[in-house]
């Protein structure tokens, strides 16, 4: 059962997931909230996730399922899917708690910056689950592919760890509370890998892993528009901000560097 493939494969998923864990570095160089880097962290995640929905995950799920039904249904499911990760992610942002309002000033700025970290961690766990099962897959068929993937995911995963760690630094004064849950958006990767190898790999297809990418794309732009760019803006640096988010946006094609 645990092949020579198999575990180096699951050992390439388990270094990608860890090096998530490099996005909190910026955290020793951190003191306080600085409400210019809070505003430019959360600007610069939603630049990596808005990248990453269009330049990779609905790509990817656009070819796997145009492979699967043709192009015009293929298009067809993509978008559907899509759609059906945005509701997701829309009834998963109502069941996660709000920060009440300043009693005394009824002031809301700086608001859930706690709950911001949350639902990145939750984004960027869901994103890492398909990455664990394709890492896998790559490494399973072809090692020297499968570590091509492991080095771009691998630097596609930093800055996404900086996009969980900082909101939940600010929020919370805890670097441990931040390194935790970057750690847990992290294992989503491996684990992703490990189910991938109980379970999935008869039944793998280009219609499971079109759906899955799919849904994603549209958790994680819900997070970028609802909630990364609106909480990067509320502290009056604008231009700042949209700096930063067009640094999100460049940064993950230029890894892509890395991976080639």
């Amino acid at each position: 059962m645990f092949t020579r493939n198999a575990l180096i494969a699951l050992l390439l998923a388990v270094i990608a997931g860890f090096s998530t864990m490099l996005g909190t570095v910026l955290l020793f160089f951190t003191k306080g909230k600085n409400e210019r880097l809070v505003s430019a962290s959360l600007a610069f995640a939603a630049g990596v996730m808005l990248s990453v929905s269009f330049l990779d995950l609905y790509p990817q799920s656009a070819t796997f399922l145009k492979d699967f039904a043709g192009d015009i249904w293929g298009l067809v499911l993509s978008v559907l899917f899509l759609s059906v990760g945005v509701i997701f992610a829309g009834l998963l942002d109502k069941l996660v708690p709000h920060e009440d309002t300043e009693h005394d000033t009824g002031d809301r700025e700086h608001k859930d910056l706690y709950r911001v970290g949350f639902v990145s961690m939750l984004a960027i766990g869901l994103h890492n689950f398909p990455e664990g099962i394709a890492t896998f897959m790559a490494g399973y068929t072809d090692v020297s592919l499968g570590i091509q993937v492991t080095v771009a995911i691998a630097m596609h995963n930093i800055p996404e760890g900086i996009s969980v760690a900082m909101p939940i630094y600010f929020a919370t004064g805890s670097k441990r509370k931040a390194a935790k849950y970057t750690f847990l958006s992290g294992m989503a990767e491996p684990l992703g890998a490990f189910i991938a190898f109980l379970l999935l790999r008869p039944i793998i297809n280009d219609l499971v892993m079109g759906i899955i990418f799919a849904m994603v794309t549209g958790i994680m732009l819900y997070i970028a528009i609802e909630e990364l760019l609106p909480s990067s803006r509320q502290y009056g640096h604008k231009r700042l901000a949209l700096i930063s988010t067009f640094a999100g946006i460049v940064i993950m094609p230029l890894a892509n560097l890395f991976g080639m």
